[in-house]
This record gives C-alpha cells, structure tokens and sequence, in this order.
C-alpha cells in the first residue's frame, strides 16, 4: 500500500510539475481574435468525459505552427471567415487515457454522436485510435471555420460532419457531401495549405506543419 501510494504521488507530481517548453506559446497569445473550444477539457468528445492532461481551455502549439497558423487567420478574415480550434498539442497522457477507453467495450455513450456506424472494439484496428498522436509533437491541430459577419456570425461553416467524426464521410474523398460541403472543406484546406500545413486525408480538421520542429519527439506537459 505505501509503495502504491508512493508512486502515485510521485506520478501526479511529474505530470503536474512539467512545464510548457520555452518553444511552445499559447495560441491565443499569438491570435487573440482566434476561437478556442478545447473539446477534451469538456465532455463534448467521444469519450464523453475530460480527458487527461488537459486542465484548462488553452491550446499550445509550437511558436513556428502558431505563427502559420496566424497567417491563415489573416488571409481568412479578408474573406469573412475565421478559425476555431478544437485541439492542438495534445499530451501523451491523454493518448494513453483514449487507449485505456478504447479497451472498455461497455462504456459507448457517446457513440450515437461520434461512431454510430463502427463497432466500438473495431476504432483501435482501423486507425481512429492510436496509442501516439501527431498531436504530442505539438505542430498539428484540428480546427473549422465560423463565419466572422452575417446573420450567420460566430457559427461554424457547414462542413458535412462534426470534428471528430469517425467514419468514412469525415475524409476528403467522401462523395456523400453537397457541393456547398466540399466547398467549404477546401476553401479551409487551401487555406491551410497555403501557410505551411499539410492535411490528413481522413480528417478534415486536422493539419499538421510539414517542416515541424519535433517530428519524432512526443511531448507529455499537462495543458493548464
């Protein structure tokens, strides 16, 4: 029992004693007429609970993809469109925390919502879960457009499937969008694209900076 509680002190200690790396920045510092809605400090996600790691609506990038990122903000304001972001740097321990999940057949809550298509014990085997993230690496975020004037102001563009979607209609190539839908998708991803950040062609909202300052380095800093 004390060597249990001896490691548990000394686990919580490392993970809320880590700091935020002199070469990540806060997004919001960098943009600050960006959205942020951190989906897993809520239970707005597909577990359906707030994951590990993150203690706070902030999302961190590495300084070269925030400041790629303010770019396609302000080539997008010129058009009337803006970013909000869903997530960013992501920490190890929230991966580990979607592994452990993915593992508990029973617990599907959320599944009407983001995998009503897929088994729940099928998500680990085809790709949607991972036990490493690009995330970690902190240069890839997922993110949408919302719409800057209009009666329409504040309010995410219509893009075909909500983030975090797992299924087939959520990549690229899905032919069951309307034209407006694929339009919208790849006004975000020329945009992207444009300013340094390469897509995932599975995922619409996720992007990655092609020339990333840590691609094999796998971050764990709590988000707070």
């Amino acid at each position: 029992m004390i060597l249990r509680l001896l490691l548990t002190y000394i686990v919580f200690f490392v993970f809320e004693n880590q700091h935020v790396p002199d070469d990540f920045v806060d997004v919001k510092k960098v943009i600050p007429d960006i959205e942020i809605d951190l989906r897993y400090f809520s239970t707005h996600n597909f577990v359906g609970d707030t994951i590990d790691g993150y203690q706070a609506n902030i999302c961190y990038l590495t300084a070269e993809a925030a400041m790629a990122l303010y770019n396609v903000q302000k080539e997008l304001k010129t058009s009337g469109y803006g970013l909000k972001v869903f997530d960013g740097y992501r920490p190890q321990q929230a991966v580990n925390h979607f592994v452990r999940w993915s593992r508990d057949l029973q617990d599907t809550r959320m599944k009407a919502t983001y995998y009503p298509d897929i088994d729940k014990k099928s998500l680990f085997r085809q790709g949607y879960i991972s036990s490493r993230s690009g995330h970690s690496r902190g240069s890839t975020v997922d993110l949408t457009l919302v719409y800057l004037s209009g009666y329409q102001m504040g309010q995410e563009v219509d893009m075909g499937t909500s983030w975090d979607f797992f299924s087939p209609r959520s990549g690229y190539a899905s032919e069951v969008l309307s034209l407006q839908q694929r339009t919208n998708r790849m006004m975000l991803q020329q945009a992207m694209m444009a300013h340094g950040f390469r897509p995932y062609k599975e995922e619409w909202w996720h992007f990655t900076l092609r020339n990333e300052p840590f691609p094999t380095t796998y971050f764990d800093f709590p988000v707070k």
